[in-house]
């Protein structure tokens, strides 16, 4: 063997090490805290979902809007409508859940996020994983992940449906406007901060003007497209709070439906 071709092994071999890291400092904080917090979320999301109290006038619980069966309270449906009949033996949560669970789920932040913490695939830069082999996006079930445009389209219509909640809480329980409480300034923020989230989506970059060849025969698309692309920028922020606001939103609701505690109202 040649001195160049023993040279050119060498280089497409990988380092052998007997350790999984030659790092020191703390690496496995980060996806320790990324594993916390995306757990309490979904445990805390599927306690809310078979949770009753989702409605006190005039605020609904995110988690459980649009309400869409006959079992719903009647200023809970959605423009009073309820398609689905008092026949579905499931909260009626469950008709929705999909929509916004799996936009965050192939959300391309979130993949990294759950990639790192509960698959360790890796768990941090120049630390070894514990996979033998790196397959991607290519098999079940990680292929679905592919889809997340259209669970982009299904995420503009609940952040659009949380924005109609929103307005519905300036009312007062007697239906007339002006009210404002706690629970009204909480829902707003939520949904402005969902709607930020949604739209700073990868997916929404690309629809409103990735395609294009000549931005400046498009001028609203490409306006349009420099506003997403800022949001883009914050879209790991975005995704974190977002997350905290809806789950915060969610509780606040639903403990004054309780009579956990009593909504502070302004006027």
């Amino acid at each position: 063997m040649t001195q160049t071709t023993a040279e050119s092994t060498a280089r497409r071999q990988r380092a052998q090490l007997k350790v999984r890291t030659l790092r020191t400092d703390r690496w496995w904080l980060a996806p320790a805290v990324t594993f916390a917090a995306l757990a309490a979320f979904l445990v805390y999301g599927f306690w809310a979902i078979f949770d009753s109290s989702y409605f006190v006038e005039p605020y609904i619980a995110p988690f459980s809007s649009p309400c869409l069966t006959t079992a719903c309270p009647e200023g809970a449906r959605l423009f009073g409508w309820a398609p689905v009949g008092d026949w579905f033996p499931l909260p009626p949560g469950i008709l929705i859940l999909g929509l916004p669970a799996g936009f965050r789920l192939t959300c391309y932040y979130y993949r990294k996020s759950y990639y790192r913490s509960f698959w360790l695939s890796p768990p941090a830069c120049a630390v070894g994983e514990p996979h033998k082999k790196y397959t991607g996006e290519t098999r079940l079930p990680l292929i679905i992940q592919n889809v997340h445009r259209y669970f982009f389209y299904a995420a503009i219509l609940i952040a659009a449906v949380l924005s109609y909640d929103a307005v519905l809480a300036f009312r007062n329980h007697e239906g007339e406007w002006g009210h404002m409480g706690l629970g009204t300034l909480i829902l707003v923020v939520n949904a402005v901060l969902i709607v930020a989230y949604t739209l700073s989506c990868h997916s929404c970059r690309h629809i409103t003007a990735g395609r294009l060849n000549h931005f400046s025969r498009h001028p609203m698309r490409y306006r349009m497209w420099m506003f997403v692309s800022k949001l883009n920028a914050k879209h790991q922020q975005l995704a974190w709070v977002s997350m905290f606001s809806v789950m915060i939103a969610d509780l606040y609701v639903r403990l004054v439906a309780k009579t956990v505690i009593t909504d502070i109202t302004f006027f």
